[in-house]
């Protein structure tokens, strides 16, 4: 292929996960993993794969992509988590589009995503297609958004594929509980520090119309009752948001001693490195 494809990996304490998703692109061009100092065999599963495994602090999810893009050396760049695998399918489908020299018309490709949860594949509701952009020329993308939630911004057109990568998001339901509680930190942290007012009404109807959304629009009853604690799940995460919003709300006017168990996490301290080392800067080839 005239363009080279950079495969680039976030990582910490993965050892569960990372083999699965290194095989799935042991066909591009490189593979460049940054870890954030695991204490697991994560690094040495890497190192099986590709002689570029950097380690650094982590910087946030939006923070440690920046900085993994501008280690890799190909003219575009691929972007998958360590609980990620690109299918068969969807392998194919990349690289029929660069053999054929149709990539040359788009600036980036975006692609469904399909969770792995409860033993079953989950096809419906607020978690499908959930549609990612992850592959863009890398002179014409950059990663943006607010935390927790990255997102690639391009400019150019875009193509969507048809065929899915796949995430294998929690390992049972308490893991899914506790990344919701984390997840919901960093977010209502984030409202939090941008001055977001909270209003009673974001209480009263905003869970309720995810699950109305999650488990009746996008149909979520047709993935049985796995789609049924998803559409509940997701309401409840969104509840805790704006109850944390509302904590720190009133710690801010009491001050955090007022209230019993102090202050809620900043979004900062929230994030979820494996492990707090000094920061290598930059970062370092192991």
């Amino acid at each position: 292929m005239p363009d080279r494809i950079s495969v680039c990996i976030t990582a910490g304490n993965e050892e569960h996960n990372i083999r699965r998703c290194l095989e799935s692109v042991t066909w591009a061009s490189e593979i460049i993993v940054v870890d954030s100092f695991s204490t697991d065999r994560t690094v040495e599963i890497c190192k099986e794969y590709t002689d570029l495994v950097y380690q650094h602090r982590w910087l946030g999810y939006i923070g440690q992509k920046n900085l993994i893009k501008d280690l890799a050396s190909g003219s575009w760049i691929l972007f998958i988590d360590a609980d990620e695998e690109i299918s068969p399918g969807l392998r194919d489908e990349i690289l029929e589009e660069f053999r054929s020299g149709r990539n040359e018309r788009y600036d980036g490709y975006e692609f469904p995503r399909m969770v792995r949860y409860l033993h079953r594949w989950i096809r419906h509701g607020d978690w499908y297609p959930d549609t990612k952009l992850r592959l863009f020329n890398k002179s014409e993308g950059r990663c943006g958004g607010r935390e927790p939630h990255d997102r690639i911004e391009v400019d150019g057109s875009v193509r969507r594929l048809k065929n899915p990568m796949y995430h294998y998001t929690y390992s049972c339901i308490d893991d899914q509980i506790a990344s919701m509680n984390k997840f919901s930190s960093i977010t209502a942290g984030g409202q939090f520090e941008d001055g977001r007012p909270l209003r009673m009404m974001d209480f009263l109807l905003r869970p309720f119309l995810r699950f109305l959304r999650g488990y009746f629009i996008k149909l979520g009853f047709m993935d049985g009752i796995p789609g049924l604690i998803v559409a509940m799940s997701s309401a409840y995460g969104v509840f805790a948001k704006y109850a944390k919003l509302w904590e720190q709300h009133l710690n801010a006017r009491l001050g955090p001693d007022a209230a019993l168990g102090g202050s809620e996490p900043t979004a900062e301290s929230s994030a979820p490195p494996p492990s707090s080392p000094p920061a290598a800067t930059p970062a370092t080839l192991v």
